[in-house]
């Protein structure tokens, strides 16, 4: 049941003009244009049923020009709106401290005090009832041979049942420090493992499905992504109803599905199928599941990493036999609902009915992705990951675009907001829109950039050492690790190392820790958390990083003045996913490079760019190694998703800029 009301005809409701000048009124905020424009064409597109994709720069105050139409439609309609982020740390600060906010500041013009909820998916709430059934049998085995693992997995263990006994909310999440996902694992099951609330002992006080309940209450559910997808894309429904969802950090959104969508298959995902399926067939079958496994594992070992375009036939046989094995190991089990009155045998068949489906469907779709006429005929990828030392090779499956799935599911059945600080790649939005699958049929729907309170040309410049050589696969040259000290020289530390990869990262801290007077940090001497902590705390400190850097840091004020980017951030060229999505475009007769490489590249680039500028007092340099980023054909498209800094090629001019803000202490 939703909270119960007196829907108010919407003539009665406060105009979203005027919800959101209230809002901005009682935080202590200022009317921003950008944001007045989001605010109107967000309850536009509610009103039209179209989809629109907002670009709004950093300081917009965007999670306010969504949060009020959303609200305002929660009350109209009595119907939710599903907010959906790509990260933990939004999820937090809209739940936390954005919608606490605005609901009291709006609470006396609307029928009720805004109400709102986070939900998220099924494995990220402790269950009950495993938490009281024991350690499971099939896991004992992934610690036998490490002793330290075992304890500081024992100790997590011991740490989560404590716990356990005193959480409202069995969020894991609340669980400070985190734990491992070994050690999670052990109390929590995934959406197609668990009994159902109806036949699980515990399901009256099931953290997951108490969880569910409070977002079919409220007016504005709060989740990621990926659930997005799986609600959209499953069978059974995980969201309360809804007509409107916004999509948050949309940037992400093909990525986080395609995350969804991708499936793996490996000795390891046979074995936890024999594991589970244990006791309850007989042995000889199961010892063929086994077999089955060990052939998959030597075929594996043995094969070189990467995208497999045709199937050998070694490799298509051991597939066959493990598809065929896994449904005999199916059908032996006999039906999904006996023992459905026994909670214990219920819970053993329907851990092992999901890792046999599991096995089963995947081997599948490998062997279906091959077999097509053409090259545009081909709908997925199969690619070897060749694993670690703590992590076998196993085989992937992905597929080759999700427009068509985001198209018919998600933006098929519902108004779509999409905003992001970086949506118009190459100065539009029809990149993304392809992706997602717009303009394809379906709603109508269009982009909109409502700008940044930001003044880029006074408040940054953006320099492309033209006179470097082009990055090699060597490791950085020494030019440019010159070029990074005197910048850092300059600014007095204060610098933000954006690197294409962990190892250029580190290589850049090690060779110039002894050359520069300033604490300099990399990626992996802490918790990311800490270290940006640290960095933000202490002015001439400088800290190095690759991609989570490149998204996650929010640093304003005096401490950061200088972002470097040592190269274009282009997919590797051996990608197995992007290489086969620019195969693929290129075969149907695109530009394979510039529709996934360069839309990757122009991405990713623009997100490093936006850390600079995090509030209005903000001024500094963004310095670009890569000097295709002046000189390749494509350096206009990326240049064109970024925003509009003052732009130079002469080295001096950047450094005299950051010794002026270093000598003014700003």
């Amino acid at each position: 049941m939703r909270v119960a009301f007196t829907a108010v005809p919407d003539s009665h409701l406060p105009s979203v003009d005027e919800l959101l000048s209230i809002a901005v009124s009682a935080l202590g905020g200022s009317e921003r244009q950008g944001q007045v424009t989001m605010v109107q064409a967000v309850q536009q597109a509610i009103d039209d049923e179209k989809h629109v994709a907002v670009q709004a720069g950093t300081g917009t105050g965007k999670s306010l020009a969504y949060l009020v139409p959303s609200i305002r439609h929660a009350m109209d309609s009595d119907s939710p709106v599903v907010i959906s982020t790509a990260t933990i740390a939004l999820q937090r600060q809209l739940v936390d401290r954005d919608l606490p906010r605005l609901s009291e500041a709006l609470a006396k013009e609307l029928p009720h005090e805004p109400t709102f909820a986070i939900l998220k998916g099924r494995r990220n709430y402790l269950c009950r009832y495993k938490a009281t059934a024991g350690w499971p049998e099939e896991d004992e085995q992934d610690q036998l041979f490490d002793p330290r693992e075992v304890s500081a997995t024992g100790r997590m263990v011991q740490r989560i049942q404590e716990w356990a006994d005193e959480t409202e909310t069995g969020d894991r999440d609340e669980l400070v420090p985190g734990v491992s996902e070994q050690a999670w694992r052990q109390f929590s099951v995934s959406a197609q493992e668990c009994l159902g609330a109806s036949r699980c002992p515990s399901g009256p006080e099931c953290f997951a499905e108490l969880a569910r309940q409070r977002a079919g209450e409220v007016d504005v559910v709060v989740t990621n992504h990926a659930l997005l997808a799986i609600d959209a894309m499953g069978d059974l429904p995980v969201l309360p109803e809804h007509e409107v969802v916004v999509v948050d950090e949309a940037h992400e959104l093909v990525d986080r599905v395609t995350s969804v969508v991708t499936a793996e298959l490996s000795e390891a995902s046979v074995m936890l199928a024999v594991r589970r399926v244990g006791r309850l067939i007989e042995q000889p079958l199961a010892d063929q599941l086994m077999e089955a496994g060990e052939d998959l594992k030597a075929l594996l070992a043995a094969a070189p990493p990467g995208r497999i375009d045709e199937m050998p036939q070694v490799l298509g046989l051991t597939l066959q036999l493990v598809r065929d094995t896994a449904w005999r190991c199916v059908s032996a089990l006999g039906p999904r609902n006996a023992d459905k009155d026994d909670p214990d045998k219920a819970g053993q068949r329907k851990a092992a009915f999901t890792a046999l489906d599991d096995v089963h469907d995947t081997a599948v779709r490998m062997l279906e992705a091959y077999g097509h006429d053409s090259e545009t005929d081909r709908a997925e990828v199969v690619w070897l990951d060749g694993g670690t030392d703590r992590r076998p090779p196993a085989l992937r499956v992905a597929p080759l675009s999700v427009s068509g799935m985001l198209r018919d599911k998600l933006f098929g059945e519902r108004t779509v907001v999409l905003t992001s600080a970086t949506l118009a790649l190459g100065g539009t939005f029809d990149a993304l829109a392809a992706q997602w699958g717009l303009g394809d049929g379906g709603k109508d729907w269009h982009g909109l950039d409502v700008g940044s309170p930001f003044d880029h040309p006074r408040a940054g410049i953006l320099y492309v050492a033209k006179h470097l050589p082009q990055p090699g696969r060597d490791g950085l040259p020494q030019q440019y690790l010159d070029e990074i000290a005197e910048l850092i020289e300059a600014a007095g530390g204060r610098t933000l190392g954006l690197f294409s990869s962990m190892r250029a990262a580190k290589a850049a801290t090690e060779a110039l820790r002894e050359r520069l007077d300033v604490p300099l940090l990399c990626q992996g001497d802490d918790s990311t958390m800490l270290l940006v902590k640290q960095f933000a705390e202490d002015e001439p400190t400088c800290l190095f990083g690759t991609l989570s850097l490149w998204q996650g840091v929010d640093v304003p004020g005096p401490s950061l003045r200088l972002v470097i980017i040592d190269r274009v951030p282009f997919p590797r060229p051996d990608d197995p996913l992007t290489s086969a999505r620019q195969r693929h475009v290129a075969a149907k007769g695109g530009n394979g490079f510039m529709a996934v490489a360069a839309n990757h590249a122009a991405l990713l680039l623009a997100q490093g760019v936006g850390r600079l500028l995090r509030s209005q007092d903000d001024k500094g340099v963004i310095a670009v190694l890569d000097p295709r980023l002046a000189t390749a054909r494509y350096s206009g498209f990326l240049l064109g998703s970024l925003p509009p800094f003052w732009r130079t090629t002469d080295p001096a001019i950047p450094r005299a800029a950051l010794k002026r803000l270093a000598a003014e202490g700003t």
